[in-house]
């Protein structure tokens, strides 16, 4: 007999997947078949390519023994991108997968694993946490439909990653407030939420791609932030759509940035370190000169 679908579940680093198997148990029926893979603990300090491959070697022949199956996946931390460094490999599955959910995944790479390795030379799991993967999982998210779930404890992370490193363009999003980085593995309120995504319900709008935001993810060392120092910014741009570009440096000179929508809403944080200032401070004078710009021709020619 068919099982109705496959149930991949995923843990993430320094962990096993106790937690995992009950909430893929809680969320299967009795015809799915469920796979949670238990990645050697050592394992999940080192590298994340082996971790990749184990999980790709094990998810293959279940794939390929029920090729008419459908795919559910879910990934807490570590273990969402490890999947999505699995989709990337296989996108001849990307038509069978039902859903992808992202559970408290530092897609826009952990900050913790930017500060261990500042300059990405290869520091242990840290270099492959600190990585950006928005791009690819922004591809995957344009063809898979696709939820992110993060969690708040503190006004901008879940006590382990920040809560703009998990965004996705392309993905719905959900912020669960009061739910810490572990919590989030196996609760009630992220079980019943994956039920409700998985029968059709929309918790929001696909994240967009802002231009700016894209220009100011795109600086070289720019590592996602918390909101905590938001109230210390100052106003440096306002752009053509009301949102306004604000500024702080830290007493240690770390050069914050906050893009905020024309409702108030703050639709991105950001910082560099010391090396790449000249880099960021580059890049907002050329989106200042070109603000500029428009706004001279638009006054020289209104229909511009």
């Amino acid at each position: 007999m068919h099982p109705d679908f496959i149930l991949f579940a995923q843990h993430g680093w320094a962990d096993n997947n106790r937690q995992m198997v009950a909430l893929a148990e809680d969320l299967a029926t009795e015809d799915t078949e469920i796979v949670t893979p238990c990645l050697n603990y050592a394992m999940t300090w080192l590298r994340m390519a082996p971790l990749v491959d184990e999980v790709e070697g094990l998810a293959l022949p279940v794939v390929e023994h029920w090729p008419q199956v459908p795919l559910r996946i879910i990934g807490h931390s570590m273990g969402g991108l490890i999947w999505l460094e699995v989709l990337d490999r296989h996108p001849e599955w990307w038509d069978r997968v039902h859903s992808l959910v992202l559970i408290a995944s530092p897609v826009g790479g952990a900050d913790l694993g930017r500060i261990i390795d500042p300059l990405q030379v290869g520091l242990g799991i840290a270099a492959d946490l600190g990585q950006d993967r928005r791009s690819m999982a922004s591809r995957i998210a344009a063809r898979i439909n696709t939820l992110v779930l993060a969690g708040d404890v503190d006004g901008g992370s879940d006590g382990t990653i920040t809560v703009e490193s998990t965004k996705v363009p392309n993905a719905q999003f959900l912020c669960m407030e009061g739910l810490s980085h572990g919590a989030m593995r196996y609760h009630p309120w992220v079980v019943e939420t994956i039920r409700q995504f998985w029968d059709g319900e929309v918790f929001s709008d696909p994240l967009s791609i802002h231009p700016v935001i894209e220009k100011l993810r795109q600086i070289p060392g720019m590592t996602d932030a918390h909101l905590r120092d938001f109230h210390l910014s100052d106003p440096f741009l306002t752009l053509e759509d009301g949102a306004i570009v604000r500024v702080w440096r830290h007493p240690l000179g770390i050069d914050h940035v906050f893009v905020v929508s024309a409702q108030g809403e703050c639709l991105y944080s950001g910082y560099v370190g010391w090396l790449h200032r000249g880099d960021f401070w580059q890049t907002l004078k050329d989106l200042q000169a070109a603000a500029t710009t428009r706004r001279e021709s638009q006054l020289t020619d209104p229909t511009a």
